[in-house]
């Protein structure tokens, strides 16, 4: 018993020493926890990522529209389902948008170290295209808007209209980019835009005279900062997805690609050069003027379906253009003049921006015997040629431009407008009017010039109650001055259900009004 009881003892002691022991290695108090900071280097809204020496910025907007007599929102009505105005075009469509932003720099030896990604997540209301079928099938798309062609996909995906996945909504990544002394490197604006892009007062999409990509173009460039706002880039940026509009082959025209705006096969090669942009900007107290150039190569396809079949060879097109902005002038505090104009030739895309189409086909009715209806239809390409031909270089020249007029500090309105021209040389006309499928659609009174017009006309009132929630309505007007004249025989068309039948050609109107809350954060 006493050998037990020793045992116990003993080992309740070492217990106890133990413990004391462990009591002795714990801290006295707990490490003060480290806040997020501040960090006021960048301006308002930047923390440094605790224990780090990097501030970040998070961002965004919240966006609900609605727009009336459009093209997807995008646009007016001017192709596809929409331009044909009739019981398979959309009355209006209605999205939702949500855009969430990263900023991040850390300031070096080298200067700072900046990224920025910028990304949306969007819920577009699809429309139904015709199937061509004797009952009158028709099926849903939610393809709304335009490819990277600058088509319109409406009616070209069937899919369940209720379902809220991926499938019927949209991820997009608007930006993705790193700066670093002086360089640029990823997916940013062009350096060839404007600072406001293809907004100079207007949330209309649809303004030509000038380039634009609101979405971003990967891009490898060069900054240098004279002082004084005085600036100057030069840039390579990738071409494939914002700067090619189409390279049409006339050896593969059809009567129905006429009348949708398409002069043949689009035959584009490989991507083997980038565009070379370079840019001058003075940017101070007064407004901003800003001079850009760009070098674009026209690289097709083979004539044919194999290699043995040959090719035309490379033409490198060029595009042009200056921008004037104007601040505080006479008629009100924070009153703005903006306006830019570009001349291309065979760079069509730097007119004719990233959102606008390139195919159009706008229709009416008539009241003249013996016509159907009203039509009018056009296409934009930077290069047309044919089989055993050379590329022959589009041309295009444009401007656009708003007035911004602030009424209070929580409402201002803006007159805004652009116009273009699109024109052929004698060779590319050639081709596609004396092609055989423009031979078969020729009616009475015809006479055959592919050249055309596009203007634009709008004005938008914005409401703003309280900080960074904005209310806005923008009413918008396009007209397509085509320069056919005469009837055609209209093939007919299943997608959008209009008939064979005999069609005047006429100049086309298009009205619009988009409605938007926007609360950014």
């Amino acid at each position: 018993m006493n050998t037990i009881k020793s045992l116990v003892l003993g080992s309740a002691a070492a217990l106890v020493a133990m413990s004391g022991a462990q009591a002795a290695d714990l801290p006295i108090k707990a490490k003060a926890v480290e806040y997020v900071k501040v960090c006021s280097l960048y301006g308002a809204g930047f923390y440094y990522i605790p224990g780090t020496d990097t501030c970040i910025k998070l961002g965004g907007y919240l966006r609900a529209e609605t727009s009336f007599a459009s093209n997807g929102q995008y646009n007016n009505a001017v192709n596809g389902v929409s331009g044909a105005n009739n019981r398979l075009s959309n009355y209006f469509y209605s999205r939702a948008r949500q855009d969430l932003n990263i900023d991040t720099r850390t300031a070096t030896e080298y200067g700072v170290v900046r990224t920025y990604f910028d990304a949306t997540f969007t819920w577009t209301s699809g429309t139904y295209g015709g199937t061509g079928s004797a009952a009158g099938g028709t099926a849903y798309s939610s393809a709304i808007g335009l490819n990277a062609a600058g088509t319109a996909t409406a009616g070209a995906t069937s899919v369940n209209p209720t379902d809220g996945g991926i499938a019927g909504g949209s991820l997009g990544v608007y930006y993705a980019f790193i700066q670093f002394a002086g360089f640029t490197m990823g997916k940013a604006v062009s350096q060839f835009d404007a600072p406001w892009t293809n907004y100079p007062g207007n949330n209309f999409d649809g303004l030509w005279g000038g380039g634009g990509t609101v979405t971003g173009v990967n891009q490898f460039t060069y900054t240098a900062d004279f002082g004084s706002g005085i600036t100057a880039a030069i840039s390579a940026q990738d071409a494939t997805q914002y700067y090619q509009t189409n390279l049409w082959n006339v050896s593969g025209i059809t009567a129905a690609g006429i009348i949708g705006g398409a002069y043949g096969s689009n035959s584009y090669g490989g991507n083997v050069a980038p565009d070379i942009v370079g840019m001058v900007r003075v940017d101070q107290a007064w407004g901003l003027f800003q001079a850009s150039f760009a070098a674009h190569d026209n690289h097709t396809g083979y004539y044919g379906a194999s290699e043995t079949s040959g090719h035309p060879g490379d033409k490198w097109g060029w595009a042009a253009q200056l921008a004037l902005s104007i601040k505080n002038i006479p008629t009100g505090p924070g009153d703005t003049i903006s306006i830019q104009g570009v001349y291309t030739n065979g760079a069509s895309r730097y007119n004719a921006q990233s959102l606008v189409p390139t195919t159009y086909a706008i229709y009416g009715g008539s009241s003249t015997p013996g016509v159907y209806g009203t039509l009018a239809f056009a296409g934009l390409s930077d290069s047309v040629y044919v089989n055993g031909g050379e590329q022959q270089l589009t041309t295009t020249y444009g401007f656009r431009g708003a007035y911004t007029h602030n009424w209070s500090p929580t409402w201002n309105s803006a007159i805004y407008g652009s116009w273009a021209a699109v024109s052929y040389n004698n060779t590319a006309k050639g081709l596609i009017c004396g092609s055989a499928a423009m031979t078969t659609i020729a009616g009475a009174g015809f006479t055959c010039n592919p050249d055309f017009n596009i203007s634009s006309l709008g004005v938008i009132t914005r409401w703003t109650p309280v900080k960074n929630l904005t209310f806005s309505a923008d009413v918008a007007w396009t007209n397509l001055d085509q320069k056919y004249t005469g009837n055609i025989a209209y093939p007919g068309s299943a997608g959008i259900a209009k008939p064979a039948a005999t069609y005047q050609l006429k100049d086309q109107n298009s009205v619009s009004l988009l409605l938007r809350a926007q609360r950014n954060f």
